[in-house]
């Protein structure tokens, strides 16, 4: 009786290990070809050199900003796609987040400024993503960087909540 414990524990022990050695498999293979798809994807660098893996997607970042509050920073790597570019001199752009809020972005230092013509493109950015309050003048001096007509800038009367990142690098998606 006690060989035959001793022999269904030991099967049972192969079992599960064999088990395991593909599940580990899976996961790398899976984890490969998604750093193969990262690699096949040609970008334009902007800034400090980054690295597109281990960007969060708009739609977890969403999840970050939709935390915080107010004077919150963390830092943060982001894909989203363009939604607007200053066209003064491209030193700003607006990302889309899927829940139907932007992201108002500047670049450190004011250091690289991005092409005018990006709009609809995919980036992924690097830096510090936080929260804070855009005073009435500075809303008004995006808005008409942003092309805004006049009336669009008169109706800006009040202070407001603003998602917000410092980019220290951006890779701009080729086509």
């Amino acid at each position: 009786m006690k060989h035959i414990l001793t022999v269904v524990f030991t099967v049972l022990l192969l079992v599960s290990c064999k088990e395991e050695k593909k599940v580990d498999s899976d996961l790398a293979t899976a984890e490969t070809e998604a750093q193969t798809e990262l690699q096949d994807v040609k970008y334009v660098s902007f800034g400090k050199k980054i690295i597109a893996s281990d960007a969060l997607t708009a739609e977890r970042m969403a999840v970050h900003y939709s935390n915080m509050k107010v004077g919150d920073t963390i830092d943060a790597k982001m894909m989203a796609k363009v939604d607007e570019v200053c066209q003064a001199k491209g030193c700003w752009m607006k990302l889309d987040l899927p829940n139907g809020e932007q992201v108002m972005v500047k670049f450190k230092d004011y250091g690289f400024f991005m092409p005018k013509d990006i709009s609809g493109k995919d980036v992924i950015i690097n830096g510090k993503a936080y929260v804070n309050e855009v005073p009435v003048d500075e809303q008004r001096h995006y808005a008409e960087d942003g092309g805004a007509t006049a009336e669009e800038i008169a109706k800006i009367t009040e202070p407001k909540k603003t998602l917000s990142f410092e980019a220290d690098g951006v890779l701009l998606k080729e086509d």
